[in-house]
């Protein structure tokens, strides 16, 4: 997994994940300003500060690599998302705190963003699994999960606090390498 280190870019068809900067910090703010995207969160990310400060631990965290979602017509970018709990001893990850400006909601862009990662993971990093997970009540979030093709391995109760102070059951969801090509060719189908 020692390619995490090296800064990875990745292109599709209508978007290019890139690795989080600073200078991409007021884009997603004004982005994240859609109090909807955070129903399902453990933070309040409509609220600058919290955001920021999000953001700012993402680029310090050694078991983060943050991207954002960049339209490559254009150039805007729309959202973001990141590796998370990486462990190269274990050689697994999370793909996770992804999010779309509602705009993009209902679209192939998460799909894509999923086949760029999820290719990224397997056949360049070589993992065993990846691991997916949301808040068991955003319903959204899991169908689109199951529809790429991840396994559904059960829920961990009271697994964190939304920042509205009520606790989260955690749907945790797996992708693992002998499932890799049969996925793959699904998140292809889905995308023509």
């Amino acid at each position: 997994m020692n390619k995490l280190s090296r800064p990875i870019i990745l292109h599709g068809e209508k978007v290019s994940l890139l690795p989080l900067e600073k200078s991409h910090f007021e884009n997603l703010i004004a982005l994240a300003k859609e109090k909807s995207i955070w129903q399902h969160y453990t933070i309040d990310g409509s609220d600058p500060e919290v955001l920021g400060q999000s953001l700012n631990s993402s680029l310090t965290d050694t078991l983060q690599y943050p991207f954002v979602i960049m339209l490559r017509e254009t150039g805007t970018v729309i959202g973001s998302t990141r590796f998370l709990d990486i462990q190269p001893d274990h050689n697994k990850l999370e793909i996770g705190w992804t999010w779309l400006h509602p705009d993009y909601w209902h679209t192939k862009i998460n799909t894509e963003c999923k086949l760029m990662l999820l290719t990224f993971c397997f056949e360049e990093l070589m993992v065993s699994r990846v691991q997916l997970k949301t808040d068991e009540n955003n319903i959204r979030s899991r169908k689109a999960i199951l529809k790429i093709g991840a396994q559904f391995e059960g829920l961990l109760r009271n697994d964190m606090i939304r920042h509205n102070g009520t606790k989260r059951n955690s749907a945790y969801f797996s992708i693992i390498d002998t499932e890799w090509h049969e996925v793959k060719e699904k998140l292809i189908a889905l995308l023509s």
